[in-house]
């Protein structure tokens, strides 16, 4: 294993975006970095820039808007880049589905590598689901 995925494996750093969820994943996704679940200790950081990061989450549902944005961050992430899912609006859809502006779920865009389903999901399940990823490298 090269040097450079046993470093990704040790300190992931994650981009979030959300692609127009209800607030309720962003909510639990901040709490995975207070002093309760502090993901920091394994090493896992919230990044402010794509460039920087080693996965990314998408959270809420993919509308005709924020698509175009969602695959040109994408494309600037650096390669190998994790995509996770988040909740059940950026898993599926969730109730928003058969909504007029919504383009379906991220996985017709991009190769998602976890699931993490919930309305909104647990802290624990957002690691489990970090965890989750980083063993598939």
């Amino acid at each position: 294993m090269s040097l450079f995925l046993k470093a990704l494996k040790k300190s992931p750093w994650v981009f979030h975006v959300n692609a127009g969820a209800c607030n309720n994943c962003d909510i639990e996704i901040l709490d995975c970095l207070t002093p309760r679940f502090d993901v920091e200790r394994f090493g896992i950081k919230l990044v402010g820039s794509i460039k920087h990061a080693d996965a990314l989450i998408i959270s809420g549902g993919v509308t005709a808007n924020i698509l175009p944005r969602v695959l040109e961050i994408y494309e600037q992430a650096p390669k190998p880049c994790l995509v996770v899912a988040v909740g059940s609006c950026g898993c599926s859809g969730g109730i928003f589905r058969d909504a007029y502006n919504m383009v379906g779920p991220i996985d017709h865009y991009l190769p998602v590598d976890v699931f993490i389903p919930g309305c909104p999901p647990r802290p624990e399940a957002l690691i489990a689901g970090i965890v989750k990823a980083l063993g598939k490298l």
